[in-house]
């Protein structure tokens, strides 16, 4: 006889536990909570909100998550360039009732996130605050800190996670070399006040087309990479051609409507036996070879 699945001993498990579990879908929204995961972050039963969305509710009713930080969407963005980056990650956060938790995050089939928190709050608070130093200086030295996302030694090693990830099961992974077109004629007509704005606009617009698997970082001025991993080479070019549509309709600045930005890519696929430099500069050389060609417009490596 078939059991069914809502008996089932570990989910029966799941439900007793003081545990707080979760599980979130490819799209991070989420698909299953305990009892204790939805009392600890606010949630009623019939409540399936992204995470994002989850973190958004959370800082504007002051429970769930402690959200140090008055601009939550600069929060979120800055926390999505690490979320589901690798197989596995473990972290500490508190919560606003005083609890302090060791929360894992591991990524399996199909794209699911299971979360698990793990009350930790008896350990010494001295112990507590040093690594809590510690983990706020790491997140520091991976993010770009005018936009939020992962600075150029963060991507460079989600990179090379990428290279490294055949013997993770990950058939490819697509990259693209993303520059925003005459950003110099920016800053020369409205300054660089006006221009870093400009590169905010461009990041949040970029962001909000990515999965939470994708990654995203500032190499340098208005270079950015974008990695996809799983992603062919159509799936690339649908990809690109999303962020560049979505890049033309953009009016980054209120004092400037008549501003319009646009993007050129160097697109590659990651090949065996690449190395990080060796796919950076064939993405590079494409990027080079859109810009010669009169920008705005997507050229393959090669």
């Amino acid at each position: 006889m078939t059991q069914d699945p809502f008996t089932h001993p570990l989910l029966v498990a799941y439900a007793e536990t003081p545990v707080p579990v979760a599980l979130f879908d490819a799209d991070d929204r989420l698909q299953y909570a305990n009892a204790a995961f939805r009392a600890t972050y606010g949630l009623a039963q019939e409540d399936a909100p992204t995470w994002a969305d989850m973190l958004r509710r959370n800082h504007a009713e002051r429970r769930g998550v402690a959200l140090s930080t008055n601009d939550i969407e600069a929060w979120l963005t800055s926390t999505l360039s690490r979320r589901g980056k690798q197989p596995f990650r473990a972290f500490e956060t508190d919560t606003c009732d005083g609890r302090w938790f060791w929360m894992t995050e591991t990524l399996c089939t199909g794209g699911f996130m299971l979360c698990i928190a793990t009350d930790i709050t008896s350990l010494r608070t001295e112990a507590r605050s040093v690594r809590q130093q510690r983990d706020m200086a790491l997140r520091s030295a991976q993010t770009d800190m005018l936009t939020g996302i992962s600075n150029r030694t963060h991507i460079m090693q989600l990179l090379q996670e990428q290279i490294d990830a055949p013997l993770h099961g990950t058939p490819t992974c697509g990259v693209a070399l993303l520059d925003l077109d005459h950003f110099k004629h920016v800053n020369d007509t409205w300054g660089h006040v006006a221009g870093d704005e400009v590169l905010q606009a461009f990041v949040r617009a970029v962001q909000s087309l990515l999965r939470r698997e994708d990654g995203f970082g500032r190499v340098g001025g208005e270079e950015f990479l974008l990695l996809l991993p799983g992603v062919d080479r159509a799936g690339l070019e649908e990809a690109v051609q999303c962020i560049q549509d979505r890049v033309r309709a953009l009016q980054p600045l209120p004092q400037a409507p008549q501003l319009r930005c646009t993007v050129s890519a160097g697109l590659a696929l990651l090949r065996s036996p690449d190395s990080v430099r060796d796919a950076y500069h064939r993405a590079d050389q494409a990027l080079y070879a859109a810009k010669a060609a009169g920008r705005d417009r997507a050229v393959w490596e090669g």
